[in-house]
């Protein structure tokens, strides 16, 4: 039995048809309209299965599956956004943040030290008030990024 069920209104299917009709519209915007539409198990939808939803739209059934459970969580407002809006990891440096750590890792090593390592750019760049945290990986993707070599 499915957990998550798509019954439209009819304000929401003509919404959808006025996505699908649009001139400029993304085209995932689009595919998941025509999806919903079809997945749709109210009085006037058609309530095809996943599986049958799946070959028409050349995916696959958990796609069907996810977009049913995003309209649950997210409402008809969040259902035609992709799946992971949000999650992009916040910088950590900025681009002042990151010349501070550039110019830090080509300057003198701390003495009784040979060479920089990432967890002491780290520390460094914390006790020097450019940062309130720094992870050495946060440093190393930076140098990284750089094209900027502690050896």
């Amino acid at each position: 039995m499915k957990k998550y069920i798509v019954e439209l209104t009819t304000e929401e299917r003509s919404q959808l048809n006025r996505v699908i009709a649009a001139e400029r519209m993304a085209a995932h915007k689009r595919h998941h309209a025509r999806m919903l539409l079809k997945l749709n198990q109210g009085p006037r939808g058609p309530g095809w299965s996943d599986a049958k939803v799946a070959e028409a739209f050349d995916t696959t059934p958990r796609a069907a599956e996810r977009l049913r459970r995003r309209l649950a969580a997210r409402g008809f407002e969040g259902v035609l956004e992709h799946g992971n809006r949000g999650s992009r990891k916040v910088r950590r440096l900025d681009g002042a943040a990151e010349a501070h750590l550039i110019a830090l890792a080509c300057g003198e090593a701390p003495k009784g030290r040979n060479r920089w390592t990432v967890r002491l750019l780290a520390e460094q760049m914390v006790a020097l008030g450019y940062v309130e945290s720094c992870g050495k990986s946060t440093v190393h993707d930076t140098l990284k990024k750089t094209n900027l070599s502690l050896t």
